[in-house]
């Protein structure tokens, strides 16, 4: 027979996890989210803006080749900014604060964003994606940090899952202004006019609009009482928050560093190595359409740009709903079995796309596939890493993790040119180029399958407490 107690326990037990949270919860947990959605909106509108704004600042008649090595370039160059700022932020919200240092970075990518719409040539256009991939960076691992130090216990993985789903609206976002964009460039010709080589600009600038979030960050948002009961703690003891040398110096917290760190590389190499060029497959195969149906060499651009947003639209719709599930079944089953199930299916989607997509049909079947597979392993993410590091490391941690496989998603771009490069070594013809492209695509979506390996080693959190030092082992 039950007693009094736990009568009285069991209906807090089953309650929804968001009956849990107060005003201050929901509060923080719009901060992070709008924070983090934002953020995915600017590296989506650099991705639909990448081509067409290196084939406009470029000198007119540039070959096609050239245009896609620069803005692999480019990409390679946003990746490394993101990945510096990971480690340097991550740190920084550690010591200084979340709330503080979330501030600086929503404002360092909003402003300089927008200032990539004043690029005059390639070389200012690849230095200003540099800084705004420093404040893009940041964000992840301070946000996921914010809401695991704030939420409840229960509601925590719930919470990290949602924010992460939630940053497919941004996704979705930038693809529907792509659509619209590329729209109004259509009506624009049909009408008689010029088409403008300038439209990738407007994307920046709507890009910009998130600065004004950092005002209401800035003046309401609260550091977690956790953190600011722990960092006062720590100044009297000595503990090391925000260090990299206290992350790798203790065993205890080294190895799930690295090990979560490969983890981290395969999902992240993976999206931004093979399944975010999803847009050049696109615009090869749209091209071939429309020149199939005799559509105006004036209003390829903007065409092709419609179906950019379009593709772009569809893969994230898949990976919202592909966020959603892994957040439920993690909490049902565990971390590690849908991690391993999610790279797996992953590496597949991956490989079915790159190999067989040939028809615009395709995109509304085969991408959003491909993006509940990819974009599932970022809900895993955002709940199993700060489930790996004390309070006092959980942003350096998390950022580490999470940031240090952008350094080798960076040489994606490189490798993925110089495979295909290799494939079409002696080709001329545009078919012969887009199947060496499709076949680099496929090799390298191999490298999900890394993350298998790192599961091994690593140890599941279903169900624990998030860790923290021994009181005689804080340093």
């Amino acid at each position: 027979m039950s007693s009094p107690a736990s009568a009285v326990a069991a209906p807090a037990i089953t309650q929804p996890w968001w009956r849990e949270l107060t005003r201050q919860h929901w509060f923080v947990f719009a901060m992070a989210s709008m924070a983090w959605m934002f953020d995915c909106l600017d590296q989506q509108l650099f991705i639909i803006a990448r081509n067409p704004a290196i084939a406009d600042l470029m000198p007119k008649g540039t070959a096609s080749d050239v245009l896609k090595t620069w803005g692999g370039n480019a990409t390679a160059i946003f990746v490394a900014g993101w990945a510096t700022g990971g480690l340097i932020f991550g740190a920084v919200g550690d010591r200084i604060g979340r709330a503080k240092t979330l501030t600086l970075t929503v404002l360092l990518y909003s402003v300089f964003t927008g200032l990539s719409a004043f690029s005059t040539g390639v070389y200012d256009f690849c230095a200003y994606r540099f800084v705004t991939g420093l404040g893009v960076g940041g964000v992840f691992g301070l946000s996921v940090a914010l809401l695991a130090d704030s939420m409840p216990d229960r509601a925590r993985p719930h919470a990290l899952g949602l924010m992460q789903s939630l940053s497919a609206v941004g996704n979705v976002t930038a693809g529907t202004i792509a659509v619209l964009v590329g729209w109004s460039q259509v009506a624009a010709v049909q009408a008689g006019g010029a088409p403008s080589t300038h439209f990738w600009k407007y994307l920046f600038w709507v890009g910009a609009a998130p600065a004004f979030l950092c005002v209401f960050i800035q003046m309401r948002l609260k550091e977690p009482e956790k953190w600011v009961k722990a960092r006062e703690e720590g100044r009297k003891t000595g503990a090391r928050f925000g260090s990299y040398a206290s992350l790798f110096g203790e065993a205890r917290w080294r190895k799930p560093a690295l090990l979560g760190m490969m983890l981290c590389v395969a999902g992240v190499v993976g999206l931004w190595g093979v399944g975010f060029f999803s847009p050049e497959l696109v615009g090869d195969v749209i091209g071939k359409v429309l020149t199939a149906q005799n559509v105006p060499e004036g209003e390829k651009p903007a065409r092709r740009l419609m179906w950019t947003g379009i593709n772009m639209i569809m893969q994230n719709l898949g990976s919202f709903v592909g966020m959603l599930v892994f957040t439920k079944l993690a909490q049902v089953h565990g971390r590690k079995p849908i991690f391993a199930g999610a790279f797996v299916c992953a590496f597949l989607s991956t490989f079915v796309v790159f190999k067989y997509l040939s028809q615009p049909w395709h995109i509304f079947v085969l991408i959003p596939i491909m993006g509940f597979c990819q974009l599932a392993l970022f809900a895993g993410f955002a709940i199993y890493l700060p489930e790996l590091f004390p309070l006092r490391l959980r942003s350096t941690g998390t950022s580490f993790c999470y940031n240090v496989g952008r350094f080798i998603a960076a040489s994606g771009p490189f490798t993925l040119g110089l495979l295909q490069a290799h494939l079409a070594a002696g080709v001329i013809t545009a078919d012969a180029k887009l199947e060496a492209f499709r076949t680099a695509c496929c090799w390298v979506s191999g490298v999900f399958l890394v993350g298998l390996v790192a599961l091994l080693f690593l140890p599941e959190t279903k169900g624990r407490p998030l860790p923290e030092d021994e009181p005689a082992g804080a340093k």
